[in-house]
């Protein structure tokens, strides 16, 4: 009989797999993207490459921080636990915001220029 902690536990570690995989993959296609824009003498390939890098740092630690929300609340809820859940969650959303601001120019929570201005 499969245990529910051990299940969760696979689930938490197939989704923090799927957060590391989309971090790896996306600095691997923004370099070579950059190589070729740096080859074909592009402008601007430095910026290109990093909002590229951002955007999947972003997609990568949403996934790990899912990863750690399954694990910790569906298998020990303790305060201790959910204490360092709340810890980790916390800098990874400043880490988040930080590189919104880095790829985009504005907070998350300010609306984006008209295209017309």
């Amino acid at each position: 009989m499969v245990e529910f902690q051990h299940v969760v536990d696979l689930a938490g570690n197939g989704i923090d797999a799927v957060g590391v995989a989309t971090i790896v993959v996306g600095v691997l296609a923004a370099t070579l993207s950059a190589a070729r824009g740096l080859a074909q003498r592009q402008v601007d390939v430095y910026d290109a490459y990093r909002r590229r890098l951002g955007r999947s740092i972003l997609l990568g630690l949403e996934f790990l921080v899912a990863g750690d929300i399954i694990r910790t609340v569906a298998v020990s809820p303790t305060f201790t636990n959910v204490g360092v859940l709340a810890l980790i969650v916390a800098i990874r959303t400043f880490l988040s915001f930080s590189l919104e601001l880095e790829i985009t120019g504005r907070w998350p929570w300010q609306k984006s220029q008209p295209s017309g201005k």
